[in-house]
């Protein structure tokens, strides 16, 4: 049986913007037990007349002693999004219960290739990943395909420049569906089976393929994968609502 999991009380250290709408949050969590790529928290919000809500947050980082970082898309209208991304300051506290997963994760001790395919902010345990790889020196083949509406929606852009540039064996494609910087062969479009084939790894390498993102963008990708000739057993989903691209 598993541990129950505790809330514990985390503290806001700093914070980075990603993009408009989209803030890094770097939380100090005393007695953090660790985590695994790929895992999620839940984080809760209690206001002064006990009124509480909860919402689930996907790691960004690999785990680094009581430091947890979070990247936080703002969702119009969403009470807990809108708090952390607007008001949330430095030396607040919030209540943090996790780690939560253990099929969507990836271990360095893996070497096997592995695909990523991100949808807008589906990037960030997918993210963990890569900085998992990094931190790790290892030599796993990773292939990432991240989808965006438009270049100043991009999260990690800087940080994914240099990886391509520094880490051997990262291949990382960005596919946008509205707009596209100037130069760019591939015209503004929803991802499809032929970039999946063109910029992924063929089925007979046998990869590990992590997909995340909205619930439609998922469900498109796993299963143009599946199409492709991928065992649908190595093809693993992580799912949100309906914002995002």
């Amino acid at each position: 049986m598993s541990p129950r999991l505790e809330w514990r009380v985390a503290t806001l250290a700093g914070s980075r913007t990603e993009t408009a709408t989209a803030r890094t949050l770097l939380l100090d969590v005393p007695g953090w037990p660790g985590h695994v790529p790929g895992q999620h928290v839940d984080v809760r919000l209690t206001d002064e007349d006990g009124y509480s809500t909860e919402r689930s947050y996907s790691l960004a980082t690999p785990a680094d002693g009581d430091r947890v970082e979070l990247t936080i898309q703002r969702v119009k209208g969403g009470e807990v999004s809108e708090y952390l991304t607007d008001t949330f300051a430095v030396g607040d506290p919030v209540e943090l219960r996790g780690p939560v997963g253990g099929w969507f994760v990836w271990h360095p001790s893996r070497t096997g290739p592995v695909l990523l395919v991100a949808g807008g902010a589906g990037i960030v345990p997918l993210m963990a990943m890569v900085r998992a790889r990094r931190l790790a020196r290892s030599r796993a083949p990773f292939r990432l395909i991240y989808s965006v509406r438009s270049p100043s929606d991009q999260f990690y852009a800087a940080e994914l420049r240099r990886a391509v540039r520094d880490e051997g064996g990262l291949d990382i494609t960005t596919v946008y569906t509205r707009s596209a910087p100037t130069g760019v062969p591939r015209p503004p479009r929803r991802i499809g089976a032929a970039d999946l084939e063109l910029y992924g790894w063929p089925p007979r390498f046998e990869p590990t393929c992590f997909v995340c993102g909205p619930t439609g963008f998922v469900e498109k990708v796993a299963s143009t994968l599946v199409g492709l000739g991928h065992d649908p057993r190595r093809v693993r989903t992580e799912r949100f609502g309906p914002t995002g691209d």
